[in-house]
């Protein structure tokens, strides 16, 4: 989806996860690069969003989120394998992330690679995170 499209459902889930439950500022949650980014929004039967992840022009995914009571049960796997999916279909050679150190099991289990050093950002550690496709 186009941030237009996702906006409505990812925006607030987002905000739901990265500032209501991790503490991340909120005024770098939203950020300018959603408007150039390709967005993936999981739902429930009910229409209910659960999920959410996003793709930078440069093949970076990011902003992987979904719902407490989803986690676990296979949608961060779909919209990451969609997202990736997207990447393909651009032609970029890899994804990269810059992993949650709490997700870098995630998305080794993907195929992901570390590189580099742990670092924080927005008071959380991260690993960068890279997968050839």
């Amino acid at each position: 989806m186009t941030w237009e499209q996702a906006q409505p459902t990812a925006g607030p889930l987002r905000f739901a996860i990265f500032v209501g439950e991790q503490n991340v500022p909120p005024g770098i949650e939203l950020d300018d690069l959603d408007a150039s980014c390709t967005h993936a929004v999981a739902f429930d039967v009910d229409g209910k969003p659960i999920g959410t992840g996003r793709l930078l022009p440069d093949g970076h995914i990011g902003r992987m989120a979904v719902v407490a009571e989803w986690r676990r049960r296979g949608v961060g796997a779909e919209i990451l394998a969609a997202l990736i999916a997207q990447a393909r279909k651009r032609g970029h050679q890899q994804v990269m992330v810059s992993a949650q150190l709490q997700a870098a099991e995630f998305y080794r289990e993907h195929g992901f690679v570390a590189e580099g050093k742990v670092y924080p950002e927005a008071g959380i550690l991260h690993q960068k995170m890279a997968k050839k496709l």
